[in-house]
């Protein structure tokens, strides 16, 4: 773990609740792997209060960013002067930083992740029917990305959340922006779709119901549960005893670690995550799903510790 002094740099990762969280589990390893003054810390915001912590972490000149996670990555994009493109299509953000002309700008990475995690899982998505089951932050980054990947896109977006109107209102953000056809439906049956994804809280409390039929998926789909917490959920445990091809969602968290380092200017960083990322998959994936990993090589070996340096490289404005 790196060693905390009046020189490093804090980031910080908020949520309500947080003791989901596992990207502390990531950054800090590599920080201390790498030599680079920083940490990344884990804070319990209510969203009453999101707002006023914002304002107040970022008059701290140490204080340098912060990850976004739930229940806050919609609610932040008020709060911020810039984001890009995707965080505008998408109505969320799950990284924020302060530019060099002290505005707050924001990005959006989950859905950039979950499309990478389907590729290492061997899952199509090309030209298939795709359910995705909640509309909040990470749901609409998720269909934001697949309703863009262009040729390769999914040829149908369903997205289905039990709050009147709020996939609805996603979908319609989405299909503006061009893209696949993306479609609010008033269920969460599974049958008929080619992929069915978890982007639902559903599976983080013991006794929450499932948030789908598994045994109205179709024999030939594939599931992805995106919970970072209690994996293998009893979602993925009733879908693999089926026989179906399920997958955790560690790999839209592990795909998308170069992007969040490269945001906050950690170049060499990220492309050393990109050589290799399997000693992450080694922290992250509990014992019963080590068997996931698929352990490649790494094309290059690690870099010295300490040649990254204790200080941001100047971010570039979204």
């Amino acid at each position: 773990m790196p060693v905390i002094t009046g020189t490093t740099d804090v980031y910080l990762i908020l949520g309500d609740p947080v003791e989901q969280v596992r990207a502390p589990e990531s950054f800090n390893p590599i920080f201390a792997q790498l030599g680079i003054d920083a940490v990344l810390v884990p804070v319990r915001v209510a969203p009453a209060d999101l707002g006023a912590f914002v304002r107040g972490a970022f008059a701290a000149s140490n204080i340098k960013g912060l990850w976004v996670t739930i229940p806050h990555k919609v609610a932040m994009m008020a709060l911020l002067e810039r984001c890009t493109e995707l965080a505008r299509v998408a109505g969320a953000v799950n990284a924020v930083r302060r530019a060099a002309d002290g505005r707050l700008e924001g990005g959006l990475f989950d859905g950039e992740g979950f499309v990478a995690g389907l590729g290492y899982a061997g899952i199509a998505y090309s030209g298939k029917r795709v359910l995705i089951l909640g509309a909040g932050g990470a749901s609409s980054a998720i269909a934001a990305s697949l309703a863009r990947a262009g040729a390769a896109s999914a040829a149908d977006i369903a997205l289905y959340d039990p709050v009147p109107g709020k996939a609805q209102a996603v979908a319609a953000r989405i299909a503006q922006a061009g893209g696949s056809a993306v479609r609010a439906v008033d269920s969460s049956d599974p049958a008929g779709f080619d992929l069915v994804v978890n982007g639902s809280p559903l599976g983080l409390k013991p006794g929450d119901p499932m948030p789908c039929d598994v045994s109205r998926i179709e024999p030939h789909a594939a599931l992805v549960d995106i919970l970072m917490k209690n994996q293998p959920t009893p979602l993925l445990r009733a879908a693999r005893e089926r026989g179906l091809l399920a997958q955790p969602g560690f790999e839209m968290m592990i795909q998308q670690t170069d992007l969040y380092l490269e945001f906050f200017g950690f170049h060499e960083a990220a492309q050393w995550v990109r050589q290799d990322a399997n000693f992450l998959r080694e922290q992250i994936y509990p014992e019963a799903l080590r068997g996931d990993i698929r352990r490649v090589a790494p094309t290059t070996a690690f870099p010295t510790p300490g040649v990254e340096g204790s200080r941001l490289a100047q971010p570039s404005s979204t």
